[in-house]
């Protein structure tokens, strides 16, 4: 479906259909020479008689970039990622087992490592972290898992912790305002989890984790299908004691219980409708502090201690149907239920938000353009504890509507346009335009310049409210906060060649601008409270973001940097944003073979500045990975940070009193030196070793 076949002298053209059949009239007797193209596979030239006394079936050979085969769910479109004018860095498979391996527990490894993302803890005793791209905060991100909006909210810096890697097949990043698709959050830009789909070879994975920290995990996934019927099953458990690597009495791991489900049906009642059904669970209780009070429960001078008890639920219900051969309509449908009681020392946050959103969309192509019309409805309720001193419930309903077009110029240009109007009914309308073109040409050269609008809808869920476990913060007033809104632009080159038969090179270059006006910002009263207010100026952030990688026979090289300049213009001086390094760097070369997985890596995050001013010292990270791989599976060691920086070796992360402890800002790892052993089973569908 999808591929183009023309007749050169008659220009005359057509694309094929569902299935892969092209339909011509009036088209003269005798010889023509045809062009079948389909991007991702080599262009076939032939030449034809008609009338023809057979059916003619031509076969296409894939292309030599296998890249180009890739279809993202970010767009909403069919198209590969070589004609695609958004910007989107794609983490497949192969690099998320990598992740998976060096962190089972969480994606916080696969995005810590991507050029421009900083994973900021917030908190020592539960180690929630929170995403930032480009030098924004989280909140400015969105989170998804297959076009979904699971997380964020009330759930904050525990989301990421609580994300399993095993069962996912892909990231895709987009860097930049996509609230034209997505809707608000997004300014920053946007994380989409695709899960694993079931095939028809079973696929059963099972992976047993240990490290010297005493943290144990284990993940197992299977996924089947049959002609009408498909099940994927996820599962996964992880214990870590409580873990104080300088031995200040104070633990830089928490002691976490945590369990994860997913299971998900699938349903084909027909080979161009799909339906599937799944649910989204988990229960993560985590407790750090004073180690003598976790383990003993001890008093005395030893009584801090900070405790995270969340569960969550979520459904997705998604229905697919291909209406012709090329309009599809999509409906999908999530609720999603987070319960968290948050208790320190003489206080406690305890509240439940549910959240739901419904969508229904149009796709509709032809040979030149594609098309995207939808219609959306998110709802958000939080309800605090009725006991809560202060009640900072709140309700958000967001209206959306969305038409998004790529339309291909020429051969080389390639145009995406989209507008998106939203309502909420208490901040009101929201128009936000979006542009993107893109030039390629077949010498390996393509350039992207996009831009748009994006908006937040402000909620007590902030890094800095966090930060004190949202003691004596008060409600969001709707009456005098406006929402953030924001603009954005990125432009980007990228180029790639083969410097020899044995030798590919490629690189990317990013530079990009964010400006948020009217930012959340959280401020103390007179009367010892803080109170969320609007920032009279910009918070803006400008940067670039070099990516290049080698490859040779069974090598590949990647370097990375990012220059990251985001300024907080509503301050005198117009100060660095805290905590946010101005430079960052990294090199990570791989070996693969059919037997063996060997990775090292080196990190170096630059100097940053507290929120007093003071400026901290840079660090370099660096981490091994080797991987042996067998018949029916895999074992593996990993010597995470091994050179074992940690922030204590640069200054105090507890200062006293030891009964009521001041924790500093964290801006260098707490854990440090991370050694894992661990086996993957693949007891079938792991043809690759056989």
């Amino acid at each position: 479906m999808g591929a183009t076949v023309y007749f050169e002298a008659l220009e005359k053209g057509a694309v094929t259909n569902f299935d892969g059949i092209a339909e011509f009239t009036e088209i003269p007797d005798g010889q023509h020479q045809i062009i079948i193209s389909f991007l991702g596979f080599e262009t076939f030239e032939t030449t034809i008689q008609i009338p023809s006394n057979t059916e003619l079936v031509f076969k296409l050979k894939e292309g030599g970039n296998q890249l180009d085969a890739v279809v993202l769910q970010s767009t909403r479109s069919t198209r590969t990622v070589r004609k695609i004018p958004t910007r989107i860095e794609f983490i497949g498979a192969e690099e998320l087992g990598e992740k998976a391996i060096m962190n089972p527990t969480n994606i916080s490894m696969v995005l810590r490592e991507s050029t421009g993302i900083q994973m900021q803890q917030t908190s020592l005793s539960s180690g929630s972290t929170n995403i930032r791209i480009q030098g924004l905060d989280g909140r400015y991100t969105q989170l998804l898992r297959d076009g979904f909006p699971l997380y964020g909210g009330f759930s904050s810096g525990l989301s990421i912790l609580q994300i399993p890697p095993l069962d996912l097949q892909q990231f895709e990043i987009i860097k930049g305002s996509s609230s034209t698709l997505y809707g608000g959050g997004a300014i920053a830009g946007l994380v989409n989890m695709v899960s694993k789909t079931p095939d028809f070879e079973p696929a059963l994975d099972i992976m047993l984790t240990q490290t010297q920290a005493l943290g144990s995990t284990a993940n197992v996934f299977y996924s089947k299908r049959n002609e009408k019927f498909g099940v994927s099953l996820y599962g996964s458990g992880h214990y870590q004691k409580a873990y104080d690597p300088e031995d200040d009495g104070f633990s830089n791991l928490p002691k976490t219980t945590s369990i994860s489900f997913n299971p998900k049906l699938f349903y084909y009642p027909s080979d161009k409708t799909m339906l599937w059904f799944g649910l989204n669970g988990t229960y993560d209780d985590r407790i750090g502090g004073d180690i003598t009070k976790i383990e003993s429960g001890a008093d005395g001078i030893h009584q801090y201690t900070e405790e995270n008890n969340s569960k969550r639920l979520s459904s997705q219900f998604v229905y697919q149907t291909q209406l012709d051969s090329v309009s599809s309509l999509e409906f999908k449908n999530s609720v999603s239920f987070f319960d968290r009681n948050l208790t320190v020392p003489d206080f406690n946050f305890d509240g439940k938000q549910t959240n739901t959103f419904t969508e229904i969309s149009y796709n509709t192509a032809s040979e030149n353009t594609d098309w995207i019309v939808g219609a959306n409805l998110y709802t958000s309720n939080f309800d605090e504890n009725d006991n809560a001193p202060l009640q900072r419930d709140q309700k958000d309903v967001t209206f959306g509507a969305f038409a998004n077009n790529i339309y291909d110029i020429s051969d080389n240009w390639i145009l995406e346009t989209g507008l998106r109007a939203d309502y909420n009914t208490d901040f009101g309308f929201f128009p936000l335009p979006r542009i993107s073109l893109l030039y390629k040409n077949n010498s390996g050269f393509s350039s992207r310049i996009g831009g748009g609008l994006g908006y937040k809808i402000p909620d007590i869920f902030t890094e800095e409210a966090e930060y004190i476990n949202f003691e004596n913060v008060l409600a969001i007033d709707k009456s005098t906060v406006d929402a953030e809104r924001s603009y954005g632009v990125n432009f980007d080159v990228n180029y790639q060649t083969r410097l020899s038969d044995e030798i590919g090179f490629s690189i990317n270059q990013l530079f990009y601008v964010t400006a948020i006006n009217d930012g959340l910002l959280l401020n103390s009263t007179d009367n010892g409270l803080f109170q969320f207010e609007n920032a009279p100026d910009e918070i803006f952030s400008k940067g670039a973001e070099t990516n290049i990688k080698f490859t040779y026979k069974d090598f590949r090289w990647f370097l990375n940097y990012a220059l990251i300049d985001t300024k907080l213009n509503y301050l005198p001086g117009n100060p660095q944003k805290p905590l946010t390094a101005k430079h960052n760097a990294g090199s990570v070369l791989m070996y693969e073979s059919e037997k063996w997985r060997i990775g090292y890596e080196t990190f170096y995050t630059g100097k940053q500045f507290l929120s007093n001013g003071t400026e901290t010292t840079d660090f370099v990270t660096m981490g091994l990975l080797v991987l042996r791989n067998f018949k029916l599976g895999s074992v593996f060691v990993n010597f995470e940070n091994f050179t074992d920086r940690r922030q204590s070796r640069f200054s105090p992360l507890v200062l006293p009193p030891h009964d009521n402890p001041v924790f500093p800002e964290i801006y260098a790892p707490t854990d440090g030196f991370i050694f894992s052993v661990g086996l993957i089973i693949k007891p079938f569908g792991n043809e690759d070793h056989d």
